[in-house]
Formats: structure tokens, sequence, C-alpha cells
């Protein structure tokens, strides 16, 4: 007689307990255990980006690995722990958490799949693309008749061939565009080949991905199958019926710039979750609803940008790192066991990398590509991502793989991932960028008839009027003419935003430089291109789309790039309502001291204290007030040759005031110091041009110039406070003379130098916007680079004034 034996089910959790006070404990309750187990996820995957950061790893890897070491794998060894904090019943709360969080995600911000992209890539990109993703494919899937033998007895044959194939031969394109951009590879050749590439092979992966859930939910009646595919179809048509003419109409009555209508924003969420709870009930899985109805219906404009502000941090921040974080709570990496699990371990890696680098490197080789690019291609289509996961957790779930192959292939992604940027990073050594060799790195030049190029930085819209008001004080006459580049600042960070402006930059074929003929909504460049209409200054609009700490390698780069005479960059405190200089962020500060370190034209720091208010000021109403504070060297020879350039402006008024030692006391309370002594060489250009700006006074009435003798630092402090009221105070950051060596050097900001930390002191009150400004020299002094590697010691002291 057969025994029969009865499983006894955990009783389901209720959502919130009564509190510890009448008993219970908050972990046997859903709502407490979540809140514990996301913050405990949080918490370990941003130590452990933090911890793999240096090693230039996506967050990705540290959530999965975050999930490993929570799961079974290794803290979850001890089963106390794992019933408390993860208990079995609590799971189907999370993973209905993580895919939610999917959900939204792909719905979002997961917008590498553009259609109509693809027509764009070429013959070659498609080339490649079809053997990078057909020699892993077809290697996955001899490798799944391996594993099927083994460890994988008694799956369906269809579903296991098709998901090994994919888990093999699929791109993550958020990590791909990552990597590029954080190795300044986007602009370079193999840059762009690999984002077209990888463009091909994230259609392939979702067709295929789509095939794989097909057959993974086919029943053995074929009626049943006829029933989906029709369904499927058909909901895909009323998408593109119904869907275009709403959205559009939703987007036309979104301003750039305007909040957005609640009301558009509750029912575009509501059209998401209604296509994902259609093509789940239809068969398909709930994430090709949100997916479908992105891709085909929903457009880039300003009311798309704005819904992704409004979602984009909670998603990408809290719920699809849960995502991550559930593969790794799945993955036990102690079900492979022997040295029949592990050999199929490395099999299985070893038929990704080969499948994948070998394939891609031999097409690209055929298709004429060099060999290092080549390499290198192969080893970045071997990362992997969301997509991967995405594939692995429905055959997970829907019983296709089991739990030793769905940590065998777990491993394998992290690993491949891992490897791509020390590999690459030791592949491509490109060498150094030559000099661009052109003449004009100066304000200052003999011959000032030549148009003056200039790049502006800025990193928030808040800077905008100033910078907008100095490039119109500093157009000089119009037959020469001034050209600026005006350069965005934009921090490349796990933000799904960042990614997606890479994206939207490599569409056209100049990445970051924008193309006249092409139309953009984006409200900072309508700006400068209405600024451009209304002034006789041609502006150029750019984004630099780096980390913050190599964001100065891309303004170098571009200075060189353009050939202008000045790099112009933004002061990393801001005023306050009180008028004091508040720091709005460190990192600023680094990004500052690093180009005046390197740049290989004059550098200005801008302290922007409002030069004109808040608004542009029109050609025909400016009236500024600019004063120049010289002491003599090179630094303020540049910063006179740039005030003699904006006095050519009828609405600029020039007051230069120059600084000498009372005779009566040279060389006595004046210390000097030896190697810093004022040169005759530096005393005789000084003298020189300051012989010409005397000239040019007499046939320019708004151009002044006064001398004065001061005996001690107090007083030189006195006379400048005595020309606190102007708009704009033009000075060198490295002053050379008597006078300035016997200022405080002591300072906060050694990037602006003495004249710099005095004018922007808490104690010294005006209204003046500081321009410092640094002459570009082929060698520079040993005191300035000293002062800003002093500068890197300090730069943890008192931010704010």
């Amino acid at each position: 007689m057969a025994s029969t034996t009865t499983t006894k089910c955990p009783s389901p959790m209720k959502a919130t307990s009564n509190g510890v006070f009448q008993g219970d404990s908050p972990l046997d309750y859903a709502l407490s255990l979540a809140i514990v187990q996301i913050c405990l996820v949080l918490v370990l995957t941003r130590v452990l980006a933090f911890i793999l950061s240096p090693l230039r790893q996506p967050r990705v890897i540290a959530e999965i690995i975050g999930g490993i070491l929570l799961g079974p794998s290794a803290l979850g060894r001890n089963q106390k722990y794992l019933n408390a904090i993860f208990p079995p019943r609590s799971l189907t709360v999370l993973d209905t958490l993580a895919n939610f969080g999917l959900l939204f995600f792909l719905f979002l911000v997961e917008i590498e799949l553009d259609p109509g992209s693809l027509h764009r890539t070429g013959k070659k990109a498609l080339i490649i693309a079809l053997a990078g993703i057909s020699l892993p494919f077809t290697l996955g899937i001899g490798t799944s008749c391996v594993l099927r033998g083994t460890i994988a007895k008694g799956v369906s044959q269809g579903p296991f061939l098709i998901f090994m194939g994919i888990s093999l031969s699929i791109t993550a394109f958020p990590v791909l565009a990552r990597i590029l951009a954080e190795l300044k590879l986007l602009t370079t050749d193999v840059g762009q080949m690999a984002m077209s590439v990888v463009a091909i092979n994230d259609v392939a992966a979702w067709i295929l991905l789509a095939l794989a859930i097909y057959l993974s939910g086919a029943s053995n009646s074929p009626l049943i199958s006829v029933w989906v595919l029709l369904c499927g179809t058909g909901f895909v048509l009323l998408c593109l019926v119904n869907g275009p003419p709403i959205f559009n109409w939703m987007d036309k009555r979104c301003a750039e710039g305007e909040p957005v209508d609640e009301l558009y924003v509750c029912a575009t969420l509501r059209a998401m979750l209604a296509a994902g709870f259609i093509t789940d009930t239809i068969g398909i899985h709930a994430l090709f609803g949100a997916f479908v109805l992105r891709v085909l219906v929903l457009k880039e404009g300003p009311f798309f940008g704005a819904l992704v502000v409004k979602v984009e941090d909670l998603v990408s921040g809290l719920f699809l790192p849960l995502y991550f974080v559930s593969s790794g709570l799945k993955t036990n990496i102690a079900t492979i066991q022997g040295a029949q699990s592990w050999g199929l371990l490395v099999l299985v890696i070893f038929t990704s990398c080969f499948g994948k680098i070998v394939g891609t490197t031999l097409v690209s080789l055929l298709c004429k590509m060099p060999v290092q690019e080549a390499v290198m291609l192969g080893f970045l289509m071997n990362t992997k991502g969301l997509v991967e996961l995405t594939v692995l957790n429905i055959g997970k779930d829907r019983g296709v793989l089991n739990d030793q192959t769905f940590a065998i292939i777990v491993l394998m992604a992290l690993f491949t991932t891992f490897i791509t940027t020390p590999i690459v990073v030791s592949v491509y050594k490109p060498a150094k960028l030559a000099i661009t060799e052109y003449k004009h790195r100066t304000i200052g030049r003999k011959d000032t008839s030549k148009q003056l190029r200039i790049l502006t930085c800025f990193h928030s819209t808040r800077s905008l009027p100033t910078m907008i008001n100095l490039i119109k004080a500093s157009r000089g006459t119009a037959k020469k003419g001034l050209r600026v580049y005006a350069m965005h600042l934009m921090e490349l960070s796990e933000r799904s935003s960042a990614i997606l402006m890479v994206h939207k930059a490599r569409k056209n074929g100049l990445p970051f430089w924008k193309k006249r003929e092409v139309s953009d909504s984006n409200q900072i460049v309508v700006v400068f291109e209405t600024f451009e209409h209304l002034s006789k200054v041609s502006i150029r609009p750019t984004t630099a789309i780096s980390p913050m700490n190599s964001m100065h390698e891309d303004i170098i780069a571009g200075a060189e790039g353009k050939r202008v005479a000045m790099i112009i960059l933004p002061f990393h405190k801001r005023q306050r309502i009180d008028g004091r200089l508040e720091t709005t962020r460190d990192d600023l500060r680094h990004m500052n001291r690093r180009v005046l370190q390197h740049a290989s034209c004059s550098v200005g720091i801008l302290v922007d204290r409002g030069l004109g208010g808040v608004s542009h000021v029109s050609a025909s109403n400016v009236d500024f007030q600019v004063t120049i504070l010289f002491f003599g060297g090179h630094d303020d020879r540049e910063a006179l040759a740039y005030g003699t350039r904006m006095a050519e402006h009828p609405g600029i008024n020039l007051l230069m005031v120059r600084f000498l030692v009372d005779p009566e006391v040279a060389g006595g309370s004046v210390t000097l110091d030896i190697d810093q002594t004022y040169s005759p060489e530096a005393q005789s250009k000084d003298e020189e041009l300051l012989t010409d700006l005397k000239h040019k006074i007499s046939k320019n009435d708004s151009v002044k110039y006064e001398e004065n003798l001061v005996k001690d630092a107090a007083g030189t402090t006195e006379l400048i406070r005595a020309h606190k009221r102007c708009n704009l105070f033009l000075v060198g950051r490295m002053s050379e003379g008597q006078v300035v060596l016997a200022l405080d050097k002591k300072s906060d900001c050694p990037e602006l130098g003495p004249l710099g930390n005095l004018l922007t002191c808490s104690e010294f009150s005006t209204t003046a916007s500081v321009l410092v400004v640094q002459q570009y020299q082929s060698e520079f002094s040993q005191d300035s680079i000293n002062s800003l590697k002093d500068g890197e010691l300090t730069e943890g002291n008192s931010d704010s004034d």
C-alpha cells in the first residue's frame, strides 16, 4: 500500500504587525520585512559599488555580487539568517517588487532599441553584429546539448537551446555605453562601431527572447499557440494605431521646461501597467507590454523627458537593484559541486568568450579594421547585463533552467563583464594625443585682427546669464569676430538618463558637437541659438559626458580640437542670498585644478556674482565697469589683454589699476623671495604692454589708467577695496612683483591665486564677479605648480566662507 504524505504550505504573511510591545516580530510581517530587505540590499550594493569603483566596474556587477553574498551562496549558508531575513515565503513579495521595477525601467529608460537608427548602422556594423551573434549562439546550442546530458536532464529541449544561445550571444547596451564613455572611446572609430553593432545586437536579443518565452509557454495544442500569436500581433497593431495620436497630443501640450500635468503622467503609467497586464494575460511576459508601448509608441520629447525625471531615480535607485539582487539570491554557488560541474562552468565561460570575441574579431578583420581595434571590439561585445539576467530569470521561473545551470550562467555573466574594462584598457593603449599646432593659445597676441576663440564651460543653467553676458562683453569689434564653444559639463553617473544622453549623442555622426542642420529641443541649445541670432557672436553648443574625475580630459581635448585661446571654467562655489559663497560640488574644484595644470591654452576661472543681473543684457544696454588689478607678470598681462579687448565694446568702461612699491620702502618692508623675484625680462614686457595701453587710452575715452604706490599689504588691500564698486574684476592667477609677494598666499582656493582669494573672501564685500586668468606657458613656474599641489592637500578645509 502506497504511503501518502502531505506537505504543509507556509501560512501567508500579513502585511503589517501590531508592534513589538504586543509580542509581534517585525520580521514576521511582509511590509516590515520588505523594508529590512530593501535597506540591507541598498547599503550592501552601494558599499560594493564604492569598493569596485577603482576597477571601473559597472554597478550591475556590485548588485549581482551583493545578491550572491546575501543569498544561499554566502550569508545564506546560515539557516537562521536566511529564514529570518529572506524566508521563502517573502521572496514572492521581493520578486514582485523587482519585476515591477523592471517593468518601469524598460518603459522609461531602456531606450537603446531605436528602430529608426538601424538603417544608419551601415553594412559593416550589420555584418559584424550578425557574426558576433551567430557564432556564440551556435556554440551555445552545442553547449546546451552537453548540459542536457549532465546537469540539465529532462528539461524541454527547444526552449533550453534558445535560452542558452541567447545567454551566450547578447551584449548589454547600458554597460557597454558606460565603459565606452569612461574610457573616452565614444568619439573613436571603435566606439562608433561598437554602438552601432550593439544596436543590432539588441534587436536580435529581444526577438530571440520573445521566441524563447513563446516556446517555453507553448502547450502541446497548436490551437493555443495560434491564439497566443494572433493576440500578440493584435496587441502590437492596437498600440501602433491608437498609441501615437494620444501620446503626440500629450507631448504637444507639454512645453519644454514647464511642469507636466499630473493627469498625463498618471494616464501614461496606467497605460504601461495595462499593457503589461494584457501581454501577461495573453501568455507573453508582462515586460513585453511595457517594452512594446515604449519602443513603438512613446517617442522622445518634452513630455517623455519630464516623465523620466519624475520616476527615474525611484526606479533606477530603488527598484532595479532589487531585480539584480533577486537574481543573486537565486544563485546558489554551492550547487556547483565536483569536477564535472566546475568543468561545465569553465566550458560555458570559454564558449561565451570564444564565440563572442573570436566571432566579432575575425569578421572585423575581414572588414579591414585594425587588429587592435578588432580585438578590442570583440571584448567590448562580450559584456553582459540586464537583458541576459531577464532571460535567465524568465528561464528559471518557467522551469527551463535549474538551480545549477542558473548559477553557472550568472557566474559566466559576472566574469565576462568584470574582465571587459581591464582587458580593454590593456589592449587599447593609444599614444598620447599630440598637441595640435596652432599659434593663438593666448588672448594677448601681436596680430589682434584674427578671430578669437573661447571655450566656456558650465554645469548648470544657473550660470548661463552671467556666461552669456561675459561673452557679449568679450565680442570686441564686429570686424575681428568672436567664436565661442559652450560646453555643457554632464557627469556620467549611474543614472540611466546619463546613458540616454550618451545614446542620443551617438545618433548623429558628430558625437558631442552639435550639427547645425539638426534641430534640437534642448533648452540650453535653444538659449545659445537665440543669443547667436541676436548678437554677432558665433556660438557652438557642445556636451561633455564623463565621470567628474576625468572631465578635464574632455575640456582639454575640446580646446585642442577647436584651437581656442582661452578656456573659461565655472568656480566651484556659488553666491548665496546673503552674498557669501558656498561650495556646490567639491569635485568641480579638482576638475579646475587639473585643467589649470594640463591645458595647452590660457585658462580663466569665473566667480559668478551675477554679471549684468539674472537675464541677458542686449548689446545696446551693456553698461559694465571692468576693473583690472595689475601687479605684473604673464598672468596679469593676459588679464590686461582680455580687458583691452572688452574695452572695444561701446558699453564697457575699463579701469586699469597698477600697483607699484613706494620707493621709500622698496626692499624694506616688502620681503622678496629670490626664486620669485620679478625678473627684468618680465618688467620689460609689462612696460611694453602698458605703453601700448597708454597709447590706446588717448583714442578711447572708455579706458582709464591709474597708478598707486603702496607701502605694505594692508595698504594694498585698502586700495583694492576702494575699487569694489564695479561689475567685473579681471586679475591674474599668479601675479608677480614685489607688491603681490607681501599678500597672504595661504588660502582654501589656491587655484584662484592670492588676488582671487582676496576678492572672494567673506571679509571683502562686493557684488562684482571675478575672472581669474592664467596665461598659457609651455613650462609653468614651480610656484604655480606648487600652489595647485598644495591645494590638493588642503582641499578638505573650510569649503564655504
